[in-house]
């Protein structure tokens, strides 16, 4: 049987979906020794045997996006004579005989649920096509049981195909103790920290705000580190820091290498995760593998991934933000007690023990 993997998001992504699909397809390969497992992608990867990728190019003229998509790519799924295509990024798959089994990956629903929080073609794509993309699936994978739950609220008729699977913890980002690094990004001073894309749904506003309550009644000189790219509706965020009281005890990192985040992560006082809604969290988990307490919204999937091993705020209240900022600056036994819990918490997620349970969701279609 032939088991393709979409895999686009290896070239067209960087945040999330990129990671996701990077650690799936790479942990894949080690347990598929039958080699059933192939990737359609871009250009050719060093995450997957050469011999089981399948290279369709996108080229850059009008249309051919959309063509490459609807028609290109399935015409080669049924010349393949494939058994089941996987989209990882929740869009697809598209226009496959009834015969091939369909898998959509779904992350979050943010852009129907919080719509004004995404880009106008983001929304209005989601808002066409995932009803009937799930509709058609066989199989419908969640990152959490908030996601599933939010899947089986908006549609109904997928409750009994979809299938839970918490992601994994990124090997590579594991603690890290050099300080050459903070120096890099110009870290000189205790600091918070937080990754992520800088768009709306992270609530970076309130974070600023946040600060400088917690700067203002604590009395600490700590900094704050954020580590991302610039996304999306960010200009009230840029605004906001281009006047903020503090704002010469601000790094903006931009993007940062798995060995940078994990100095970044290992040597903050916490991450501070103001999300207002998350379909799982990697920043959590990759933080918590590093030791480091998390503080994170009381919100979506955050508490089902940082369990016991975090401390909570309400992320719309800068002043509840700023209280638990001043809670872990100033007792050391509240962060080692955090940071033990973290490292637990963290060993819960398995990028191995998610490819055993993926694999064994899409074998299970054949079942009977």
């Amino acid at each position: 049987m032939r088991i393709i993997i979409l895999a686009d998001p290896l070239d067209n992504q960087q945040a999330g979906i990129h990671h996701y699909t990077a650690n799936l397809i790479t942990h894949l390969a080690r347990i598929d020794h039958e080699g059933e497992y192939y990737i359609l992608c871009r250009k050719e990867s060093g995450l997957f045997p050469a011999g089981r990728q399948i290279i369709i190019r996108n080229y850059r003229f009008p249309g051919y996006a959309a063509l490459r998509m609807f028609v290109i790519i399935p015409l080669k799924l049924i010349r393949m004579k494939a058994g089941v295509v996987v989209e990882p990024a929740h869009f697809g798959p598209f226009n496959l005989p009834a015969g091939i089994k369909r898998v959509t990956v779904i992350h979050d629903l943010t852009p129907l649920m919080f719509p004004r929080m995404h880009r106008f073609h983001s929304q209005l794509l989601q808002r066409l096509f995932l009803g009937g993309i799930l509709r058609r699936a066989d199989l419908i994978i969640t990152n959490s049981e908030n996601t599933g739950r939010d899947v089986n609220r908006y549609f109904p008729n997928a409750e009994k195909k979809v299938k839970r699977i918490y992601l994994g913890r990124d090997e590579r980002v594991t603690f890290n103790p050099d300080r050459n690094i903070l120096h890099k990004f110009g870290v000189d001073k205790p600091y918070f920290v937080f990754t992520g894309t800088i768009e709306p749904r992270k609530n970076l506003v309130n974070l600023l705000d946040a600060y400088t309550l917690f700067r203002k009644s604590s009395g600490f000189m700590h900094m704050l580190v954020i580590a991302g790219r610039k996304g999306w509706k960010s200009r009230d965020f840029f605004k906001k820091l281009s006047a903020h009281p503090y704002a010469d005890d601000i790094r903006l990192c931009g993007y940062v290498e798995r060995h940078e985040l994990s100095a970044l992560y290992s040597q903050a006082v916490a991450l501070v995760y103001p999300s207002k809604y998350e379909g799982f969290g990697l920043p959590v988990v990759e933080a918590m593998s590093c030791g480091t307490p998390c503080l994170l919204s009381r919100n979506s999937s955050l508490p089902e991934v940082g369990g016991d091993a975090a401390l909570y705020f309400d992320p719309g209240d800068p002043g509840s933000i700023a209280g638990c900022m001043q809670k872990a600056a100033e007792d050391p036994d509240l962060r080692n007690l955090l940071s033990g819990r973290a490292k637990l918490q963290a060993e819960k997620f398995s990028w191995n023990d998610h490819v055993r349970m993926f694999d064994k969701a899409i074998k299970n279609l054949f079942a009977g």
